[in-house]
């Protein structure tokens, strides 16, 4: 390892000590409501799915626009998400990371759960990827260095993501990260988790497995992302999910002939499915990944800083220009009941699993 990323390890793993202070103070702390469904003015529709919409939106306390995401009580509790929707909410609030989506309120109401959050107005990178087909190497460098070390922030603070993929990834005006969506997210600490969850192409072999796993799973889909960001593609496809699994868990895969030595070498490191021999996990951790060959060039203090110049950045006209998401112009209503028939049950099972974590 040169100096100069010595000397970005040392400061930054000084920065993930305090970040770790202040997060484990402010985690058991109660959690409240500051804001409610009155505060923001609804402009359009960013996207939808089973677990709601998301809802570009004003506040008028303050004339910003954000991202409300707005989950139906009836939904969450339907679809067994409340822990997992009591933890993303809890977790986001006491979040302070430059590349991870930062939460600014959340609420409830008779109908809804609502978080709101920053507004990365060039879409995801999963729209990127496919308007570019692949990334250049020194694009998927800059972009990889940002989501390393944002699961270096996760990691410190004891919180496993398992959800990477393009998708959740959102690319701001500027060209950099936001790693969002964390309702797959888990503090384990120092445990094991078995829960299978996440995205087939990026499930590392142990989850497939049930072996029992922890941070191991995010350095091997941080294999995948790179792999994919330069390739335009995942590194294990197949249509019968089966035949996806049993190619995960041989670990076999085919470079593209332009990839560079240096990063087949990083990959080969990565997409290893003996976790005692896998970059991230071995003695020095993350310092293997940020030390390897492929990222000689990276300056990741300059890129932390936001100093970088993005070889590539989002078109975009305005802070509420939307052109990157499925948008629905259509005026949409908001569902209203003059009582809520999950009141008892959800505020308390809510309540519970913010106070268990």
């Amino acid at each position: 390892m040169d100096e100069k990323l010595q000397k970005h390890c040392t400061t930054f793993d000084q920065s993930l000590r305090r970040s770790k202070r202040e997060f484990e103070a402010k985690f058991s702390q109660e959690l409240k409501q500051n804001c409610t469904m009155d505060d923001f003015d609804m402009l359009r529709v960013l996207g939808s799915g089973s677990f709601g919409m998301v809802v570009l939106c004003r506040d008028k306390r303050n004339n910003k626009t954000y991202a409300l995401k707005l989950m139906e009580k009836g939904n969450v509790i339907k679809t067994k998400q409340l822990v997992h929707t009591a933890a993303e909410i809890k977790l986001m609030k006491n979040l302070n990371f430059p590349f991870i989506v930062d939460m600014h309120g959340f609420f409830m109401d008779k109908v809804y759960v609502g978080i709101c959050m920053s507004f990365a107005n060039g879409g995801d990178m999963f729209t990127h990827l496919r308007d570019l087909k692949k990334f250049d190497e020194p694009l998927a460098k800059f972009y990889a260095a940002q989501v390393i070390m944002a699961f270096e922030y996760f990691h410190f603070l004891g919180v496993v993501y398992r959800d990477l993929k393009p998708e959740n990834i959102l690319v701001d005006s500027q060209g950099y990260l936001k790693v969002t969506d964390l309702g797959f997210c888990k503090k384990i600490d120092n445990a094991r988790t078995y829960t299978l969850c996440g995205t087939p192409e990026y499930l590392a072999p142990e989850i497939i497995l049930s072996q029992g796993y922890n941070k191991s799973v995010d350095w091997w889909s941080m294999g995948v992302l790179i792999f994919e960001m330069a390739a335009g593609y995942a590194p294990f496809y197949a249509r019968d999910p089966m035949k996806l699994y049993e190619k995960i868990v041989s670990g076999k895969y085919t470079c593209p002939v332009h990839f560079s030595k240096a990063l087949k070498d990083l990959l080969s490191n990565m997409l290893v499915v003996d976790r005692s021999k896998r970059y991230g996990l071995l003695k020095n951790g993350s310092k293997d990944v940020k030390g390897h060959e492929w990222f000689k060039n990276v300056d990741f203090d300059q890129i932390l800083a936001k100093r970088v110049i993005p070889s590539y950045q989002p078109k975009v006209d305005s802070e509420t220009d939307t052109r990157y998401f499925d948008t629905s112009e259509k005026m949409f209503e908001l569902k209203k009941l003059s009582t809520d028939p999950y009141e008892t049950d959800f505020n308390q099972m809510f309540t519970q699993s913010i106070q268990n974590g």
